[in-house]
């Protein structure tokens, strides 16, 4: 019992620190640009954080272009000096080895900080999925709680449609225009873990025209954290069969682990992957992996990371 609490507890820490303020990083590798307080008329202002690998400096061929990779939680993804527990993908780390070793081919890093605790997960929850639960079950969901402690919402609606027209509409062609990069889906992916992880599949279902293909890290397909019913994933799932991409031009990678947090993800991503099959995705262009004992932690994530990256980007 004192173990369930304890974890209990370090969850509730977890989702309520892991949205942090976001401070000053740094990179190891490359190049770290920060625009601060990216502005919107969609979402809050954030910051945005471009990595440049050393290749980009280094071009000198006349029209050479990067491809690029949007991710969620951009406070989590380079320094480990800068995050709430001291952990980070190394983002900057592990794709500046895999570029050297010309393991994948030359991309850009456009990390997107997330709206904070209070909203992270009303701008990270798939909307139109959310919009197809009755209104007693959203109500029911606005007024959830983490552990009877942290609430999910903080009193916002869910606004992931309006966070990805930031992306879509704003950010993107900011992008496009001042960095020398490849505009088109094959070139344009998008990545992230958790809630990080629905967004990215929501992303390149609401615009499979935009994004080429999407990593989903350790998916959180419960949607919250207290709820005992299948309500919300089973929403997710009847979204997929509607609004997946066609297989024929499109790349999906999901994985998740089997410890903490992660332990609720197997049964439920075997019905996502039944769902992949029979929309036609195969080994060409999907990959679902597991990995006994990993957590649901950005250390987990910076141990695969070499994995959908490659998945994404390999040459």
């Amino acid at each position: 019992m004192r173990k369930i609490l304890l974890f209990s507890l370090k969850l509730t820490l977890m989702f309520t620190l892991y949205a942090g303020a976001s401070t000053a990083s740094e990179v190891t590798r490359g190049n770290l640009v920060t625009i601060s307080d990216f502005d919107s008329n969609y979402v809050a202002s954030r910051n945005v954080h471009i990595w440049l690998p050393e290749q980009y400096a280094q071009t000198t061929k006349q029209g050479e272009k990067f491809a690029v990779l949007y991710m969620h939680d951009g406070q989590m993804l380079f320094d480990r000096s800068s995050t709430w527990n001291g952990q980070a993908w190394g983002v900057d780390e592990v794709a500046s080895d895999l570029l050297d070793k010309s393991k994948l081919r030359p991309f850009i890093v456009v990390g997107i900080d997330n709206g904070g605790a209070t909203l992270r997960h009303a701008e990270y929850l798939p909307q139109r999925p959310f919009e197809s639960l009755s209104s007693d079950k959203q109500k029911a969901l606005y007024q959830g709680t983490h552990n009877g402690a942290q609430s999910l919402f903080a009193g916002n609606k869910v606004q992931s449609d309006e966070y990805l027209k930031f992306i879509v509409n704003e950010l993107k062609p900011y992008i496009d225009k001042t960095y020398k990069v490849h505009t088109d889906p094959e070139n344009t992916f998008v990545m992230g873990s958790s809630m990080g992880g629905l967004i990215s599949l929501y992303a390149i279902s609401e615009y499979p025209e935009v994004f080429g293909a999407a990593a989903c890290l350790s998916t959180h397909w419960p949607g919250d954290f207290d709820s005992k019913d299948n309500l919300i994933p089973r929403a997710f799932f009847s979204y997929m069969k509607a609004h997946l991409p066609t297989a024929n031009n499109h790349r999906i990678y999901f994985d998740h682990g089997t410890a903490t947090l992660d332990a609720r993800y197997p049964a439920l991503q075997k019905r996502a992957d039944a769902i992949m099959l029979e929309k036609g995705y195969d080994t060409n262009n999907w990959q679902t992996l597991a990995f006994a004992g990993a957590a649901h932690t950005e250390d987990a994530w910076n141990a695969r990371l070499h994995i959908p990256l490659i998945f994404l980007f390999g040459q």
